[in-house]
């Protein structure tokens, strides 16, 4: 018997298998899977089952064999208190059952005093709900297997088999140990060990039989020869016994209600802890065309799944006492146990090496840039982690391809199809990828095995490992396909299957299924992977918070200095000044001229601080945002340069500009720094300086945007919805080599006086104004010919433009 809990859940999912009319049914091979077998409303007949009210401890469903056990008709039972049938101490016997542990007290013994003759049973107590379930096994001593055994003959039966058990050095040994032992102790004619792979076939992993008998062991059978419900039986009871597959059902009648027309709504009894419970007239057969007349099945369960079956079989009728059936379910879950530690133990030197291979990857992943150099690095060490032949890493739609894989494209088409199969689970495995996925008979050869993990669903971070195809023969108990017959009435129904020879089928588009070992490794993996992910996470965090702080102190540090060191400067300014008015003559021209020289330089340094100055302000000061039409903002700053050297340039707008959220102030001085410098670094006879823009579409469609973005401050770069302004001119222009250099603090090409002059302070001002505004800027230059400087302003709004986008831009 399992854990209560257990049982709960378990007959919970009993509950909701549905139980339609299968004669009218569609027939289709899951038929068997919607058989309501926990209600058959019935028993076998070896026994005896009483349902009373566990209020007023009345009997409310009876079998309909009484006559046979208690020599009383079950309508004389039926509505009668429990006390026509037993005494109070027995009474009393099965309430500390209830509230006891049922696996410890079962079976009650009960002697009967019935016809002036005492009669001996075994009693199952079980709560089914508001009703408590009775079942009466009568007991004899007809045969050496029907005495009833103390605590000494039950250490007996099973000290040799558990230390056998426990001396066996793999998988395959202890199973066949436990066969043979279950043999010996209850005679059954045949013993098996019955494993279930993962999609729920099963197979003949061990075997114990008569000399005279066939073989089955190695022989394969179907998921659909043991239903679903079968299954969650299985898990239910741990021993389910037939002491003759031709008995007669023996019906459950029911208490009437007062209404009568009430009585077809009263529910069948659930058996689904039922020990008499009857089975399927089609297991029955399908017993039948094995050729078996009696069948005992004891579940093998570990961590709470259904591992495997002992399954018994005997040539004629066959009945083991409850005490022999307790002792093969002990044993049962003796070997449960010797399982897992056996299964651990199989392949032990692969899963060591796995181990091997996942230590080596944290390494590799610690030390590593990005994750990607970390997993890719080393093909063969990705591979060995799961013995792929091929495996594929994709991050943000970008993948990574190793070994022997699907193409690129195919690639691509999996990893979308496989987003959706992650919902739920963050690994998706199967061995045969081409029966979840169609597309995959394109690449059966290179993959028909698929293992992946995902990561990161927003990021788009997963890992795919791949196997190919390889073809397998399995040998199946006859061929795995139910028949369909059509019944006396004309009507297609579904029959088991009547052959069980040896029946090969070779399979294709398989591939070698993934060990546990080697899931386990791949959700290791995953796991090592967020890990690292979230600790740099937090590395990253404290160090942009570090780098804040820092560049807070520097703020401060540059305004202070910068204001600071004004004072001197102009002192000394101003002094070289006087000492040339007075002492002029008294110096000479060369004493003068030094003295103009070192006016120039405070001069030039005092400029240089205001640049740092006002820069540090920049970066210290909040926007001030509000909508700006820059049309009108171009044309006061055009205005502006025109009024001061009104024959210098020719300044023009393409067409209407948009809107932006922006800093007046700051625009403004943005838009006059790129329009100053595009005119002072101009030596042609005509000077012209174009501003304009393009919408983020034309902006993609003649891909000026840069392969790097300068700022990395915008969340989504490009963005087709925010316009790309530009400041073009036909000046000197910009080797290529100095391009990236350009925006750094007081970088000048040119010496200090050509050209104007200046701080080299600038464009670096004005990288920070878009840094600010959350855009980017970068520039496009031929050297001799001109120079085009593009940035964007994450509050621009291209609706508000005073005409069409659609005007051609000018040429680049």
């Amino acid at each position: 018997m399992l854990a209560p809990e257990l049982v709960t859940k378990t007959k919970a999912a009993i509950a909701n298998i549905t139980s339609p009319d299968i004669s009218s049914a569609t027939v289709d091979i899951n038929n068997c899977d919607r058989e309501p077998i926990h209600t058959p409303n019935a028993i076998q007949p070896h026994g005896v089952l009483l349902a009373l009210n566990a209020n007023d401890w009345t009997i409310i469903q009876v079998s309909q064999n009484t006559d046979s056990y208690f020599y009383q008709s079950p309508e004389a039972l039926l509505g009668q208190p429990v006390t026509t049938l037993l005494s109070n101490e027995h009474i009393q016997l099965i309430k500390r059952c209830l509230s006891g542990d049922f696996e410890a007290i079962n079976p009650l013994r009960m002697t009967l005093p019935i016809q002036q003759q005492l009669k001996h049973f075994n009693v199952v107590v079980h709560r089914n709900g508001d009703a408590i379930c009775l079942e009466f096994e009568a007991t004899a001593a007809s045969s050496e297997h029907q005495h009833s055994i103390n605590f000494f003959d039950f250490h007996k039966l099973v000290k040799r088999p558990i230390n056998r058990f426990q001396q066996t050095s793999n998988l395959d040994e202890l199973c066949q140990t436990a066969v043979e032992e279950i043999q010996n102790i209850t005679g059954f004619d045949r013993v098996m060990v019955y494993r279930f792979d993962q999609d729920g076939s099963g197979s003949v992993i061990a075997e114990a039989k008569q000399s005279h008998m066939t073989p089955y062991i190695g022989l394969h059978y179907p998921d659909t020869d043991i239903p679903k419900q079968a299954k969650h039986l299985y898990l239910l009871n741990l021993l389910r016994i037939i002491p003759d597959i031709r008995y007669e059902p023996v019906p459950m009648l029911t208490q009437k209600k007062e209404i009568e027309a009430e009585t077809d709504n009263i529910p069948p009894l659930d058996m689904s802890l039922s020990v008499l419970r009857s089975v399927s007239p089609l297991h029955t057969e399908y017993l039948s065309n094995m050729g078996v007349r009696a069948s005992m099945s004891i579940s093998l369960v570990t961590d709470n799944k259904l591992w495997g079956l002992i399954a018994c079989h005997h040539d004629s009728p066959r009945k083991l006492s409850y005490e022999y059936r307790t002792v093969c379910e002990f044993l049962a879950q003796a070997i449960a146990l010797e399982l897992t530690n056996k299964s651990n133990h199989e392949n032990a030197d692969y899963q060591l090496q796995i181990k091997q291979r996942q230590t080596e990857f944290i390494n590799a992943l610690t030390q590593s840039e990005n994750l990607e150099q970390g997993l890719t690095q080393n093909t063969e060490r990705l591979l060995g982690l799961t013995g792929s032949t091929g495996a594929a890493f994709c991050e943000k739609g970008e993948i990574t391809l190793l070994g022997k894989t699907p193409s690129l494209a195919e690639t691509n088409s999996l990893i979308q199809w496989l987003s959706d199969q992650f919902v739920e689970s963050a690994l998706f495995q199967t061995a045969t990828l081409s029966q979840a996925y169609a597309p995959a008979a394109q690449f059966i050869e290179r993959t028909s095995g698929l293992l992946a993990i995902s990561i990161s669903q927003v990021q788009e971070l997963y890992v795919l490992w791949f196997r190919p195809e390889v073809l397998q023969t399995v040998d199946w108990a006859g061929n795995p396909e139910k028949p369909i017959e059509i019944d006396e009435h004309g009507e297609e129904k579904m029959s088991p299957r009547r052959s069980f020879e040896k029946w090969q089928q070779t399979l294709e588009h398989h591939a070698q299924p993934w060990l546990p070992c080697e899931i386990e490794a791949a959700l290791e993996l995953r796991s090592s992977v967020i890990g690292l992910v979230l600790q740099r996470a937090d590395e990253l965090a404290e160090l942009n918070s570090e780098l804040a702080r820092s560049n807070i102190e520097l703020d401060s540090f540059a305004y202070i200095a910068s204001h600071d060191l004004k004072e001197p400067l102009r002192g000394i300014h101003n002094y070289s000044s006087f000492l040339i008015e007075d002492y002029g003559d008294a110096l000479g021209e060369d004493g003068a001229q030094k003295l103009h020289t070192l006016m120039r330089l405070t001069q030039r340094m005092e400029n240089l601080i205001s640049s740092l100055l006002h820069y540090s302000r920049l970066g210290r000061s909040e926007l001030m945002l509000s909508p700006i039409d820059l049309n009108e903002l171009a044309e006061s700053v055009i205005e502006l340069m025109q009024m001061s050297k009104p024959e210098e340039a020719t300044i023009e707008i393409t067409k209407p500009l948009p809107v932006v959220e922006a800093d007046h102030t700051q625009i403004t001085e943005l838009l006059t720094n790129l329009i100053t410098n595009a005119i002072k670094y101009n030596d042609k006879a005509e000077k012209r300086v174009t501003v304009g823009f393009l919408t983020g579409q034309e902006a993609q469609q003649q891909n000026i945007y840069p392969e790097q973005p300068i700022l990395t401050s915008s969340e989504s770069f490009p963005d087709a919805s925010i316009p790309v302004l530009y400041v073009k001119d036909n000046g000197i222009g910009i080797r290529e080599k100095h391009l990236e250099a350009i925006f750094r603090i007081f970088k000048r090409l040119h010496g200090p006086t050509k050209f104007g002059g200046g701080t080299g302070a600038g464009l670096t001002i004005t990288k920070k104004i878009v840094e600010k505004h959350g855009g980017n800027i970068w520039v496009e230059s031929t050297y001799g010919e001109g120079t085009t400087f593009y940035f964007t302003l994450a509050g621009a709004d291209t609706s508000d433009s005073r005409q069409s986008s659609a005007d051609t831009p000018p040429s680049q």
